[in-house]
């Protein structure tokens, strides 16, 4: 008989039913839409951000969307310019007691963004009264029309710690930074969160980008009236940017804080590959926008059958175990080198292997045109893998370990 798999995570003392939540933004607008959420099965929701239109009156740009597509794959990734709640700071308050009154289980996380410390104590205080379980501080938008806000204060090392201690001395509620990825390191700003109070870190929001543009009106895309500006940008494209930021988050001994992962997610691989970097919670937009709430489904179903035919009973057994294997490109054992090796029986000529070996590496794939089979000099195979990885047959090209103490391996240029 089956063992369940325990997929509850403890998050800040906080306990979710699952790893998964909505992040803040478009798909957690207002209580009906977060109410199908956790009906879907979604263990928490954070709330979309919210502010206090006495101090910035919030008119969203339109149109704000454009998908970047790659051929015919659609939406690979989404630019936005979207900014904070535009609706009344009344109206979003009783929202959010709504909706811990009706899901008095389920994890509601309130996100918040001010512009001066007032801002921030009275958005802390209203979001605990509301019946929050956790804040999460939002120095990240990377589109925020207010000169005060979002990246631009992500990127204030002072500013982040100022306004961290001032909401931990406003609340009693774990405080959660969120963090832009639109730095170069982002492990000194999340350690000024820290020194602030900051109970855990979130990371990435979205990556300020330009995703197209109109040829016909020489205007990048999204077109707002005749102009457009590099605004954030998300989706499976950016998930291994993501996963660079979280790892580093996670590996770092001297932040030593949880981190709620966010960063393309959209199947239970790509959650467990954030869970195996040290995230002990997930959160996901651009997935949901694009396939709809019910992905929890698939990836409940399909997190939970990996741990049970493991026999992992818990998510606290797996979390951060490819983290520990992540080390400075200096500490990497070159004593093992690679060849590729071609199985003949999958291959079908088509010589892909051989043009980019042949304009990309190092001229070591062999291909007769006469038989249209391929060969590899492994004399002069520098073990790239770039045949691997541009062959359309999945399976074809592999490699063998050559152990270099006992055989010489040469690399001819």
């Amino acid at each position: 008989m089956k063992n369940n798999a325990d997929l509850s995570i403890n998050f800040c003392g906080v306990k979710f039913e699952n790893p998964f939540c909505l992040s803040s933004s478009p798909v957690g607008y207002h209580a009906e839409m977060c109410a199908r959420a956790f009906d879907a099965g979604w263990g928490g929701i954070v709330y979309k951000t919210l502010g206090l239109e006495k101090s910035f009156k919030v008119v969203m740009p339109s149109p704000r969307l454009n998908a970047y597509h790659v051929g015919d794959k659609r939406f690979v990734g989404l630019q936005n310019a979207e900014q904070i709640t535009d609706r009344p700071i009344a109206d979003n308050i009783k929202d959010l007691l709504w909706l811990k009154k009706n899901y008095p289980n389920k994890v509601l996380i309130s996100s918040i963004m001010g512009y001066v410390d007032e801002d921030w104590t009275e958005l802390a205080k209203m979001s605990e009264d509301a019946g929050a379980d956790l804040l999460e501080l939002n120095f990240s938008c990377p589109q925020m029309a207010h000169k005060h806000a979002g990246h631009r204060i992500g990127q204030d090392f002072h500013a982040v710690a100022a306004f961290t201690e001032v909401v931990k001395k406003a609340s009693k509620l774990p405080v959660i930074a969120k963090m832009t990825p639109n730095i170069t390191d982002m492990i000194p700003v999340a350690l000024a969160a820290k020194e602030g109070g900051a109970d855990a870190i979130s990371a990435i929001n979205t990556i300020r980008a330009i995703t197209d543009i109109d040829i016909d009106n020489f205007t990048p895309l999204p077109n707002i009236h005749g102009n457009s500006s590099p605004t954030g940008y998300s989706g499976k494209a950016v998930k291994p940017i993501a996963m660079r930021f979280v790892s580093e988050l996670c590996n770092s001994k001297q932040l030593n804080l949880p981190v709620s992962a966010m960063g393309g997610i959209e199947t239970w691989v790509d959650a467990l590959h954030f869970l195996l970097l040290g995230a002990t919670n997930l959160q996901v937009t651009s997935g949901i926008m694009r396939y709809g709430y019910r992905i929890v489904e698939d990836m409940i179903e399909g997190l939970s059958d990996y741990m049970i035919e493991r026999q992992i009973k818990s998510l606290d057994e797996i979390i951060g175990k490819a983290a520990q294997k992540i080390v400075d490109p200096s500490d990497f054992n070159t004593r093992y080198q690679v060849v590729s090796v071609i199985d003949e029986n999958k291959c079908i000529g088509c010589g892909q292997c051989f043009i980019s070996c042949q304009d990309g590496a190092n001229q070591a794939i062999k291909f007769d045109a006469a038989t249209r089979k391929v060969s590899v000099n492994e004399e002069r195979c520098l073990g790239c893998l770039l045949c691997k990885h541009v062959c359309p047959v999945w399976d074809c090209i592999s490699y063998k370990e050559v152990d270099t103490s006992y055989t010489k391996h040469a690399a001819i240029f």
